[in-house]
Protein backbone atom coordinates (compact mmCIF):
# COMPACT_ATOMS: atom_id res chain seq x y z
CA UNK A 1 0.00 0.00 0.00
CA UNK A 2 1.11 3.34 -0.67
CA UNK A 3 1.17 5.31 2.70
CA UNK A 4 0.62 9.52 2.36
CA UNK A 5 3.54 10.82 2.62
CA UNK A 6 5.99 8.13 2.46
CA UNK A 7 8.63 8.66 0.19
CA UNK A 8 9.79 5.86 -2.44
CA UNK A 9 12.64 5.36 -4.58
CA UNK A 10 13.15 3.34 -8.10
CA UNK A 11 16.21 0.98 -8.00
CA UNK A 12 16.29 0.82 -11.79
CA UNK A 13 16.24 4.88 -12.84
CA UNK A 14 16.46 6.59 -9.34
CA UNK A 15 12.88 8.18 -9.67
CA UNK A 16 12.44 9.34 -6.30
CA UNK A 17 8.07 9.73 -5.85
CA UNK A 18 6.48 11.49 -2.27
CA UNK A 19 3.00 9.65 -2.00
CA UNK A 20 0.28 12.90 -2.30
CA UNK A 21 -2.79 10.28 -1.87
CA UNK A 22 -2.48 6.96 -0.37
CA UNK A 23 -3.65 4.23 -2.64
CA UNK A 24 -3.87 0.38 -2.17
CA UNK A 25 -1.48 -0.76 -4.17
CA UNK A 26 2.12 -0.95 -4.67
CA UNK A 27 4.02 1.79 -7.00
CA UNK A 28 5.78 0.42 -9.51
CA UNK A 29 8.47 1.76 -11.94
CA UNK A 30 10.60 0.26 -14.43
CA UNK A 31 8.55 -2.70 -14.52
CA UNK A 32 9.53 -3.00 -10.57
CA UNK A 33 8.00 -2.48 -7.41
CA UNK A 34 9.79 1.25 -5.87
CA UNK A 35 11.58 0.76 -2.65
CA UNK A 36 10.29 2.49 0.72
CA UNK A 37 12.89 4.99 1.89
CA UNK A 38 13.32 4.51 5.60
CA UNK A 39 13.17 7.32 7.45
CA UNK A 40 16.68 7.23 9.78
CA UNK A 41 17.16 9.84 12.86
CA UNK A 42 19.33 10.15 15.66
CA UNK A 43 21.68 6.92 16.91
CA UNK A 44 22.11 5.78 13.41
CA UNK A 45 25.15 5.80 12.00
CA UNK A 46 26.39 8.66 10.55
CA UNK A 47 23.36 10.39 12.05
CA UNK A 48 25.87 13.45 13.44
CA UNK A 49 25.87 14.33 9.58
CA UNK A 50 22.38 13.77 8.37
CA UNK A 51 19.90 14.76 11.16
CA UNK A 52 18.83 18.05 10.48
CA UNK A 53 19.43 20.53 13.35
CA UNK A 54 16.82 22.61 13.85
CA UNK A 55 16.60 26.82 15.34
CA UNK A 56 13.63 29.15 15.62
CA UNK A 57 13.09 33.15 16.05
CA UNK A 58 9.75 34.29 15.82
CA UNK A 59 8.49 32.65 12.45
CA UNK A 60 11.67 31.89 10.79
CA UNK A 61 13.12 28.64 11.41
CA UNK A 62 16.61 27.78 10.16
CA UNK A 63 17.57 24.16 9.44
CA UNK A 64 21.03 22.77 9.57
CA UNK A 65 22.19 19.23 8.32
CA UNK A 66 23.96 17.28 10.72
CA UNK A 67 25.79 19.03 13.88
CA UNK A 68 28.69 18.84 12.04
CA UNK A 69 28.70 19.84 7.95
CA UNK A 70 27.37 17.93 5.92
CA UNK A 71 29.49 17.56 2.84
CA UNK A 72 28.12 19.28 -0.33
CA UNK A 73 30.18 17.85 -3.42
CA UNK A 74 29.18 16.13 -6.79
CA UNK A 75 28.20 12.61 -5.53
CA UNK A 76 27.65 13.16 -2.06
CA UNK A 77 25.13 15.77 -1.10
CA UNK A 78 21.74 17.06 0.51
CA UNK A 79 19.41 17.40 -2.38
CA UNK A 80 16.50 18.47 -0.26
CA UNK A 81 15.09 19.81 2.96
CA UNK A 82 11.90 19.37 4.08
CA UNK A 83 9.83 21.36 6.89
CA UNK A 84 5.90 19.93 7.66
CA UNK A 85 4.06 21.75 10.35
CA UNK A 86 0.34 22.47 10.67
CA UNK A 87 -0.91 19.93 7.78
CA UNK A 88 1.70 21.75 5.39
CA UNK A 89 4.86 21.11 3.83
CA UNK A 90 7.72 23.15 2.30
CA UNK A 91 10.76 21.96 0.68
CA UNK A 92 14.15 23.32 -0.49
CA UNK A 93 16.42 21.91 -3.00
CA UNK A 94 19.83 22.08 -2.80
CA UNK A 95 23.04 21.38 -5.03
CA UNK A 96 26.68 21.06 -5.12
CA UNK A 97 28.74 23.65 -3.52
CA UNK A 98 25.97 24.71 -1.38
CA UNK A 99 25.54 25.43 2.05
CA UNK A 100 23.78 21.99 3.38
CA UNK A 101 20.72 24.70 5.16
CA UNK A 102 17.44 25.92 4.52
CA UNK A 103 15.21 28.55 6.16
CA UNK A 104 11.76 28.48 6.61
CA UNK A 105 8.99 30.83 7.68
CA UNK A 106 5.97 29.04 9.87
CA UNK A 107 3.70 29.38 12.12
CA UNK A 108 3.45 27.94 15.95
CA UNK A 109 3.62 24.18 16.33
CA UNK A 110 4.81 20.82 16.82
CA UNK A 111 7.74 20.20 13.11
CA UNK A 112 9.22 17.14 10.92
CA UNK A 113 11.88 18.22 9.45
CA UNK A 114 13.73 16.22 6.81
CA UNK A 115 16.62 16.23 4.90
CA UNK A 116 17.57 13.62 2.11
CA UNK A 117 21.33 12.55 1.14
CA UNK A 118 22.15 11.26 -2.11
CA UNK A 119 23.72 8.26 -0.71
CA UNK A 120 22.86 8.00 2.67
CA UNK A 121 19.17 8.56 2.27
CA UNK A 122 16.12 10.22 4.61
CA UNK A 123 16.96 11.85 8.29
CA UNK A 124 14.25 13.41 10.25
CA UNK A 125 13.91 15.21 13.40
CA UNK A 126 10.66 16.15 15.19
CA UNK A 127 11.13 19.47 16.76
CA UNK A 128 8.75 21.55 18.44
Amino acid sequence: MAELRRICKCNVCGNIVVVLHAGVDKLVCCGQPMQLIEERGEGVEGWEKHVPVVGRVGDEVKVKVGSVAHPMEEGHFIEWVELETNGQACKVFLKPGMDPEASFRVGGGKMIVKAYCDLHGLWVKESG
